[in-house]
């Protein structure tokens, strides 16, 4: 089929093309930009104005659910959700149950979202056994059956001298680990970001130094170990700094920031939401204004979803257990 889309803002970051044209498309194949070639018919046309034509979008981190969590989502579900958003591919983090820490589960993940046929799926191993920070994951197991990266969420390893080993023995086989750098007794029993509004809402607060503190520790592993390395879900300001300051004095590494850290502050939990709450938790204005300057300059060099579905009642207990 031929189809000819009118009047979309084209942008191709490979090209550094950014323009408003139409574009010509046979067989589900673009023919030309701009100028329709010469005898084209269309046999459908498309009104863009207002919207964006692009490659498909890469998504960091989408948590399919699936196995172990189907009542939430299914990678069906989601991956159909992603292509709707223009995402056509998508890494999904080893949060599944069983956990993604075998390449069994790895084939089981690929398996399906073939099936499914929505968007290519790359899977993050676990760096350690079931998530638990203490054994080393079958990692070179789990790269040969697909796992593009490893990583621990925000299941932390508890001695840094077992994540140092982690660290090394990933940098042998020049495996990604992708780090989601928050103190876990810093930020245990926390359920706002600590501030004014934490206060004002009588919440245990989550400090910015639960990500400082361990981003810092991370940090100077990975610059020891060589280990290549992504730090997911920054959140805070001083957290962009310190990653900022890692990248100036030569060390390669790259981070990203949840979508929604970028839009939204610690002030929409005003009302006891629980749409608002996540973890890490949102931050203040200061910590997004700061987030967003990063993106800006380059530190952050990406932008997830971090996507991470429910089932309706999941939002409906109470705001701690929620």
């Amino acid at each position: 089929m031929r189809t000819a889309i009118l009047g979309a803002r084209v942008i191709d970051p490979a090209s550094g093309l950014d323009r408003v044209a139409d574009l010509y498309l046979d067989g589900g194949k673009l023919v030309a930009i701009g100028q329709a070639p010469a005898g084209f018919v269309a046999e459908q046309t498309l009104t863009a104005q207002g919207l964006i034509a692009a490659p498909g979008l890469v998504d960091l981190s989408v948590a399919l659910r699936e196995p172990g969590y189907s009542r939430k989502g299914s990678i069906a579900s989601e991956t159909l959700a992603a292509a709707a958003g223009g995402v056509t591919s998508l890494c999904c983090p080893p949060i599944t149950r069983p956990v993604l820490d075998t390449p069994a589960v790895a084939e089981l993940i690929l398996d399906r979202a073939r099936e499914a046929g929505h968007t290519k799926v790359f899977p993050i191993g676990a760096l350690s056994k079931g998530l638990a920070g203490e054994q080393l994951a079958e990692l070179v197991a789990l790269r040969d059956a697909g796992c593009v990266a490893f990583g621990n969420g925000l299941d932390n390893f508890r001695s840094s001298r077992t994540l140092r080993r982690a660290l090394e023995y990933a940098a042998t086989f020049d495996l990604q680990v992708i780090f989601h750098s928050q103190d876990a007794d810093l930020a245990e029993g926390g359920l706002a970001h600590e501030g004014p509004t934490a206060s004002f809402l009588g919440l245990a607060g989550i400090p910015e130094t639960a990500e400082t503190v361990a981003l810092a520790r991370d940090l100077l592993l990975v610059e020891q170990s060589g280990v290549r390395a992504h730090f997911s879900q920054i959140t805070s300001a001083r957290g962009a700094e310190l990653i900022a300051a890692a990248q100036a004095r030569g060390l390669p590494v790259t981070a990203d920031v949840a979508l929604y850290q970028l839009i939204l502050t610690d002030e929409a939990l005003i009302d006891f939401s629980s749409l608002y709450h996540v973890q890490p938790p949102l931050r203040s204005r200061a910590d997004r204004d700061g987030l967003r300057e990063a993106v800006k300059a380059g530190v952050i060099a990406a932008i997830a979803s971090h996507h991470q579905p429910h089932e309706r009642d999941a939002k409906l207990a109470p705001f701690a257990a929620t």
